[in-house]
């Protein structure tokens, strides 16, 4: 036999034992196949950039039928889903800077003046400018025309004076900056806790720890807390470079901020621990690492806005951590937006990180078992 024959039978070899382990493997085979079909499913129903049923505010101090007209105009452009009326321009403003609505519209009580007299600016529509797609879509609405429900159409165009709350000059590093710290983070705590448990399993020490006192919740909170302050250290990292670099504002308070922080990495790290209970190798668990973040990040509202999303892939963006860290990033440091504000996002983070640590306990402790 030739030395190139030789070669080509060694090299056969090994590559037939690679592919006896991966059918093994039922895991990383089921990864190889499932993984990508799984997120062109996800990316390619969920990511759409025609951004529909913003949520919005409305306050008609008019109170006319052209005003009430304007507004059920505006309803059925399904670019906005009006779901609350406010008492006036500052209750609009504190619903935005809530994070309850992304815009609001202010008919105000010299509506048919303006209107009858030719006048550009009718109507004032406030828009949150930390979101990303949210100015281009509101904007839309500026130029919709005036209509009468007592009379035939008019044959003008209505200018709706459009005012950018917290990114008045529209610069898009107020909007994406912010929203980096969470994306940096799950981009580490996921991947270094998913390997926690897993490199210990295969040095062996899962065994020693069978002979000891500690309980499966205090090991799982134990491998947390070192994290914890990696965590923070990357969030001083990130919000002091889009402060000094970018000049991106934090309206809001530091230590808030800090708090909701901490309450996210916590949950991320969960997230990665409970991947560590169902991988069998490090390689799986950084597989199976890789699979949530890119979802995390894709269907969070960091680059694509959330209402655009069809309702089944929101309701998969909910289950995500990010994407309410991402809530709390944009209303604490843009919209100035305290803890209270954001309870909606803070207690959905708590849930996610009891559940997270009691299923990775379980899962733990069976696996001791």
């Amino acid at each position: 036999m030739s030395a190139a024959a030789e070669f080509f039978q060694r090299v056969a070899a090994v590559a037939g034992k690679e592919v006896r382990q991966l059918r093994r493997d039922r895991l990383t085979a089921g990864m190889i196949f499932g993984v990508p079909l799984l997120l062109i499913l996800i990316f390619g129903y969920g990511i759409n950039f025609d951004v529909r049923h913003l949520r919005a505010a409305w306050a008609d101090d008019a109170n006319s039928s052209g005003s009430r007209a304007l507004v059920a105009d505006i309803a059925a452009s399904q670019v906005v889903d009006f779901v609350a009326r406010a008492r006036g321009p500052e209750e609009l403003r504190r619903l935005i800077a809530s994070g309850e609505v992304s815009v609001g519209l202010y008919l105000p009580p010299d509506f048919e003046r303006r209107r009858l007299g030719g006048e550009r600016a009718l109507a004032q529509l406030f828009i949150d400018g930390s979101e990303p797609g949210v100015e281009a879509a509101a904007r839309a609405l500026a130029g919709i025309p005036v209509r009468d429900r007592l009379t035939a159409p008019l044959r003008r165009t209505a200018t709706l004076e459009v005012l950018t709350e917290y990114n008045p000059e529209r610069r898009t590093a107020v909007q994406i900056v912010p929203a980096l710290i969470g994306v940096i983070l799950t981009m580490t705590m996921v991947v270094f806790t998913a390997i926690a448990l897993v490199r210990e399993r295969e040095r062996g020490n899962l065994e020693l720890l069978i002979t000891t006192p500690v309980r499966p919740v205090e090991l799982m909170l134990g491998k947390l807390l070192p994290y914890v302050a990696v965590g923070l250290v990357q969030t001083s990292i990130v919000l002091g470079a889009g402060v000094l670099l970018f000049q991106v504002p934090v309206n809001g308070s530091v230590a808030q901020l800090y708090a909701g922080a901490t309450l996210f990495i916590a949950a991320t790290l969960a997230l990665g621990l409970l991947i560590s209970t169902v991988a069998r190798t490090q390689f799986q668990a950084m597989q199976l690492g890789y699979f949530v973040m890119l979802p995390s990040i894709l269907l969070s509202g960091f680059m694509f806005p959330f209402e655009g999303m069809p309702v089944a892939v929101q309701w998969l963006a909910q289950a995500l951590p990010l994407t309410h860290f991402n809530d709390i990033l944009r209303g604490v440091i843009l919209r100035g937006a305290s803890l209270g504000d954001m309870s909606r996002p803070l207690l959905k983070l708590t849930a996610f990180f009891v559940v997270a640590v009691a299923v990775a306990a379980m899962r733990f402790r069976k696996r001791l078992g």
